[in-house]
């Protein structure tokens, strides 16, 4: 099954350290990073559900550690063209 993780941080910094976290942690692939505005940054990986939950795990951790963990959010099995459509 297929999932999309996204975490959300205060500046480039924690979501740069937390997006390495992620892919050291498990086996996923970067596929978007999406500037919101205000300093807000969003970082975008997909994989199976167990290695989307387990990278976002490792990544908020990292990005709470440096204070700019914004939030963290797992879409399993999202709609078909999701990622296409939106996010990319």
């Amino acid at each position: 099954m297929k999932a999309i993780g996204l975490i959300e941080t205060k500046g480039l910094i924690g979501l740069v350290t937390a997006t390495d976290a992620m892919v050291k942690a498990a086996n996923v692939q970067v596929v978007n990073r999406i500037d919101i505005g205000g300093g807000l940054v969003t970082a975008i990986v997909t994989g199976d559900v167990g290695s989307v939950r387990a990278a976002i795990e490792a990544g908020a951790g990292v990005a709470d550690q440096v204070g700019q963990l914004v939030g963290s959010h797992l879409i399993a099995n999202p709609a078909e063209g999701l990622v296409e459509d939106l996010l990319e």
